[in-house]
């Protein structure tokens, strides 16, 4: 039986961490798995949003650290929504930070740019 390859990004979240709704409230993610540490903080969580699976995890002694700790993130997790406008209000209504407005680019996107509260950019965008 052959594997299906799929994408799965991992977000590195500062250790002690509690509260994820975020992205539930930001991005309708669906919380799939969680595996907590003795005090109740989040070791690793698995959300999935219209099928598309990504984890936050703390930190660990390795060299993937959060955008907190490295005072910047590399990476930006972008998603196609089909209402860009409604998903940045959503997720600025949660938390966000819009770092790019909405706006349509000649080369056929309609995107918007935002940073969640742990410190990961987002684009949110559709094909237009």
């Amino acid at each position: 039986m052959a594997t299906k390859t799929t994408f799965a990004p991992m977000l590195i979240i500062p250790n002690g961490i509690t509260d994820v709704s975020f992205y539930t409230k930001a991005f309708g993610a669906e919380e799939t798995r969680r595996f907590s540490n003795d005090d109740g903080s989040i070791h690793v969580v698995e959300f999935s949003i219209n099928g598309s699976t990504f984890h936050m995890h703390e930190q660990w002694a390795t060299k993937l650290v959060s955008p907190q700790r490295a005072g910047a993130s590399t990476v930006s997790v972008n998603i196609f929504v089909e209402d860009v406008d409604a998903v940045v209000e959503q997720a600025v209504a949660a938390g966000a930070k819009i770092t790019s407005p909405v706006q349509d680019f000649d080369y056929g996107y309609r995107q918007g740019d935002i940073i969640d509260p742990f410190g990961h950019c987002w684009q949110i965008q559709k094909e237009i």
